[in-house]
């Protein structure tokens, strides 16, 4: 096996850490065909001699799938995180020519053969739970790919394939460019009033950039746009009701209309997913993707029915609720209350009701604080140590930074970066994790110690201003809690088989268990009063906020919870029931599942699903429901440190230990209900998600 070495390319040379700082458009055509060129002369060595054996099946495939998941996951993380049109064209044109070999490779007859032959060997019962589970997945995985089909039907299926991924690249391209191309300058302070300093700083500074080199927070001119950060600014805090209606509208309307306009799209990638289900024998495109998942539909459609029977009438309070307080507010749209007023409306009942400001609580959560009482849980829980290695690795951006992360006696165990801030004009909206490279024994770097984890975490948050650090709002100290889940389990796994470490091989409904999970540590009060130090002057977070942040914790929960149930039903429908082409239109569906789950119906121009990524350009098609079925596994994986007693420090170290070896350890070696049976003593139950949501009674009289 050949490892494709070019000094002049710098996505071909042999790194530990990526070489993110050099590589540029330039070398994605080249490097990919001289990757794949190389690969495939080692797939076919590998099917000319392969035998169903570890050392003559799985070690070299692991060393093939691996190349190219690093090389291809450098660009991909580039094109999230520095996007440029060159970069887009040149991976746009050489994606087809990877989808091709990577169909090759899952459609490959004597590989598929040879796992077959292990599965049916006397052998079978002495390999491990985590060779099993590699067994068992290759040969489903390679059913799903296609590998069963005659010819005339794989050359169809292929087709398929090639066009699905043109069509996400271009819907998730859509989204960015139509999110970009919105900007509104504001001159005149009164229409603005109610934003808080830090998006005035940043609408000031989003105009200094587009060339209003006089812009200042205090005297403008400002640029809203519909990037995330400011976005929900000013749904929550701008007085002007004709203001928040344009945003609003506008954000529903993205890449709906014009040469952005994603719902043939949509359209087109619905009737294909239908088609490749019906080539592989299934009756929907929900089917083939509960084929690798925990659930089943049948399963899926339950849990969102029982939540949502949970959720609606506490949702209907809430509205009622806001219409009471917006009338004795004097508000003239009380009666009339609609999408761009909960936001707005929402937020000055919390201020009241729990006194509680998102905004004024920024000074107590400054990034820096933030991260070292994340990782100083993560010391209590797992016996890890994180320290900073900035200049270790090569980074695309001079925010970035770089951590290492060693275990209870000194030895590093895995690396991670961090790019936290936003930057609207290359990079796109929201938090992730993502691996860069996975523990591995085959893959060792010196043959004897396996090759540790890397892993990226991105956030978008509001970057520093001038000498002031980044200051969070306590949904984005969640969200870091989260993304920092994920790569836990990414990094603390202690599979030494490539294909299953980490987050690798685990079911898609299981994989946001520890994210959600490590959410729940923000309202625990050592770890919350931990971090929520004034940047300034170093104050503790008043204890009575405490205790209202945790009150507000259940604040608009029903609402929250269908909003989540909308994208989740919604999601299923489209993969089910509906038929690409038939009468009823997608947004008719949309309409049609939001009676339901939707207190407000949506507006008759509402195209929610032209910006819908998670399911037309990410992996969540007939799984956004994960969410809700992950979130029952962490809130009642929460629940164990709660029955421990959450202020028992040696009992929450026991019990994090535990999670540790099971949840975190296993990673795809081990089937996840197992995991979670071994970690919980017992199957999962929704009560502690409905618990923690203040959902609990309503399910007793609902259900």
């Amino acid at each position: 096996m050949a490892t494709v070495v070019d000094e002049s390319n710098p996505l071909l040379q042999d790194f530990e850490f990526p070489p993110f700082d050099v590589v540029e458009h330039k070398h994605v055509r080249p490097g990919i065909r001289a990757l794949l060129k190389n690969l495939e002369s080692d797939l076919e060595e590998l099917e000319r001699t392969v035998e169903p054996s570890w050392p003559k099946l799985v070690e070299p495939l692991e060393k093939i799938t691996d190349q190219l998941a690093i090389v291809w996951g450098m660009i991909n993380h580039l094109k999230a995180v520095k996007d440029s049109p060159e970069l887009r064209s040149a991976i746009e044109e050489v994606q087809p020519e990877k989808v091709k070999f990577e169909l090759r490779l899952g459609q490959s007859k004597p590989i598929y053969d040879a796992f077959k032959a292990i599965q049916e060997s006397p052998q079978w019962t002495s390999l491990s739970d985590a060779q099993k589970r590699i067994v068992e997945s290759q040969i489903k995985e390679a059913v799903l790919n296609g590998v069963a089909l005659d010819d005339d039907k794989r050359e169809q299926f292929n087709k398929i394939e090639q066009e699905l991924k043109r069509l996400s690249q271009k819907f998730g391209e859509n989204v960015l460019d139509a999110t970009k191309k919105f900007e509104k300058l504001i001159t005149d302070k009164k229409h603005i009033e109610g934003l808080p300093a830090t998006s005035l700083g940043l609408a000031a500074q989003t105009a200094v950039s587009k060339g209003h080199a006089d812009a200042t927070a205090e005297n403008g001119p400002w640029i809203i746009t519909l990037d995330t950060p400011i976005f929900m600014s000013v749904m929550q805090h701008a007085k002007n009701r004709g203001l928040r209606e344009e945003i609003y509208r506008a954000h529903v309307t993205r890449a709906s209309s014009g040469d952005l306009n994603n719902t043939a799209i949509i359209d087109e990638i619905l009737k294909l997913r239908l088609e490749k289900a019906k080539l592989l024998n299934y009756n929907n495109y929900a089917e083939v993707s509960m084929a690798t998942k925990m659930a089943t539909v049948e399963k899926a459609e339950e849990l969102l029915e029982e939540l949502r029977i949970a959720s609606w009438d506490a949702a209907v309070q809430d509205m009622e609720d806001l219409k009471i307080f917006s009338k004795n507010q004097g508000a003239m749209e009380a009666n009339d209350l609609t999408h761009w007023d909960t936001s707005f409306w929402a937020e000055r009942l919390r201020e009241s009701k729990y006194d509680i400001n998102e905004e004024e609580l920024r000074p107590f959560f400054s990034l820096p604080k933030v991260m070292d009482g994340l990782f100083n849980l993560a010391k209590m829980l797992f016996g890890i140590d994180i320290e900073p290695a900035d200049g270790l690795a090569p980074v695309w951006n001079n925010d970035v930074k770089f951590y290492r992360v060693k275990d209870s006696l000194g030895n590093p165990i895995a690396y991670f970066y961090f790019d936290p801030y936003s930057r609207p004009s290359e990079k796109q909206g929201g938090a992730w994790m993502d691996e860069v490279v996975s523990r591995s024994r085959v893959l060792s770097r010196n043959g004897t110690a396996p090759r540790l984890p890397i892993a990226h975490m991105v956030c978008n948050q509001t970057p520093p201003v001038g000498t002031k650090p980044s200051l969070m709002t306590f949904r984005e100290v969640e969200t870091v809690f989260h993304e920092f889940g994920h790569a836990l389990q990414h990094m603390l796994t202690k599979q030494d088989e490539g294909l299953v470490a980490g987050i690798r091989g685990i079911e898609w409904d299981a994989v946001e268990l520890p994210s959600q999970f490590m959410e729940n540590w923000c309202y625990r009060r050592e770890t919350l009063m931990g971090i929520a130090k004034h940047y300034e002057t170093g104050e503790s977070l008043p204890e009575e906020v405490y205790l209202k942040l945790l009150a507000a914790r259940t604040f608009r929960a029903g609402s929250l919870s269908l909003r989540q149930l909308r994208f989740a039903s919604l999601d299923l429908e489209l993969h089910t029931k509906y038929i690409p082409g038939a009468s009823e239109s997608i947004y008719e569906v949309d309409r049609r599942v939001s009676k339901r789950t939707q207190v407000i119906p949506p507006l008759p121009e509402d195209r929610f699903l032209c910006s819908f990524s998670h399911i037309f350009a990410g992996g969540y098609a007939a799984g956004y429901y994960s969410y809700k079925w992950a979130e029952v596994l962490s809130a009642d994986a929460f629940s164990a440190f709660e029955d421990a007693g959450l202020d028992n420090d040696k009992a929450v170290k026991e019990t994090g230990h535990k999670f540790r070896e099971t949840i975190l350890a296993l990673g795809g070696g081990k089937e996840p209900l197992s995991v979670f049976v071994e970690f919980r003593g017992r199957e999962p139950s929704p009560e502690a998600l409905l618990r923690h949501n203040g959902l609990l009674s309503a399910t007793a009289s609902a259900l």
